[in-house]
């Protein structure tokens, strides 16, 4: 006799008996209550709704994200890079009357950056933002993704009806790497040339001056401020240099003139500042 002809009588016999007892009748009420809606939720919804299979959730249009603006109900949806999120806990400030109503069923990227919150600007097409700025846009991404719960996606710029990247996808993400390549290569620069410190007092105007950890950069020397040009820029920004030793940029075994970056081209003194003081007095205007 196998297994199998033993289990099934016995599951038959014990469905006959839930199904007759006056003990069970309880049980019997709660289950055909729950039933209806176990079905509806689980059965239907699956007939109902595209589904994203590689990463679980739904694929919806932009009509049918517009629904979930928190005005017909408390469910609160927004999209950012075409990822959509229920932002229903925060409803105090995604809600009606909420000060980020604004993003609410709908996605609004570009404005993440922007702070521009009208029409024009709650939009998604993110086709004239710089590296930086998509690095930003990725970095509120991972907020949401960390904070609230992942929906699905959007059908539209981002994502096509079976919710796959789109070309303008590929491109943002190219745009993002790239920021992060940049991000790098300024931390990198930063640490090479820490920033200067820097005041300004009412009457007294401004000063710049540079101690062992100026910048946020702990190291076991000072340096003087510059006025630090990266090239081909008119713009610049107050750097910490070496006023002895080798350069910066280069090892401590090449030769070199004991003046640290003294003689490099990109780094301009401040006017009337000693070469060698670790302060200067900006003019005031």
């Amino acid at each position: 006799m196998s297994l199998k002809s033993v289990i099934i009588p016995v599951l038959i016999i014990g469905v006959g008996v839930f199904l007759s007892l006056d003990q069970f009748r309880s049980h019997r009420q709660w289950l055909f209550e729950k039933a209806p809606s176990f079905i509806s939720r689980y059965v239907l919804e699956e007939k109902t709704q595209v589904r994203d299979t590689k990463k679980k959730g739904v694929i919806l249009t932009q009509d049918e994200l517009a629904k979930y603006d928190g005005n017909n109900g408390k469910v609160l949806y927004l999209a950012i890079l075409g990822k959509i999120y229920d932002v229903s806990k925060g409803g105090k400030h995604y809600g009606p009357g909420g000060g980020y109503h604004f993003f609410a069923g709908k996605d609004g990227t570009k404005a993440f950056v922007t702070g521009a919150f009208n029409k024009e600007g709650l939009t998604d097409d993110v086709s004239d933002l710089s590296p930086a700025d998509m690095l930003g846009i990725k970095e509120w991404q991972d907020f949401y993704e960390k904070d609230y719960k992942y929906v699905g996606k959007l059908i539209g710029r981002f994502y096509d009806t079976n919710g796959e990247p789109t070309q303008e996808l590929k491109d943002a993400r190219k745009a993002i790497k790239e920021g992060k390549r940049l991000k790098k290569l300024d931390a990198d620069d930063k640490q090479l040339y820490p920033s200067c410190n820097s005041e300004w007092k009412s009457g007294e105007g401004g000063r710049v001056w540079c101690s062992d950890l100026s910048g946020g950069i702990k190291r076991d020397w000072a340096g003087v401020p510059r006025k630090y040009f990266k090239p081909g820029s008119t713009s610049y920004r107050c750097a910490c240099i070496r006023n002895t030793g080798a350069p910066g940029d280069k090892s401590k075994n090449q030769d070199h003139k004991n003046r640290g970056d003294l003689d490099n081209p990109n780094f301009r003194e401040y006017e009337d500042c000693e070469a060698e003081s670790i302060s200067c007095r900006l003019p005031t205007k």
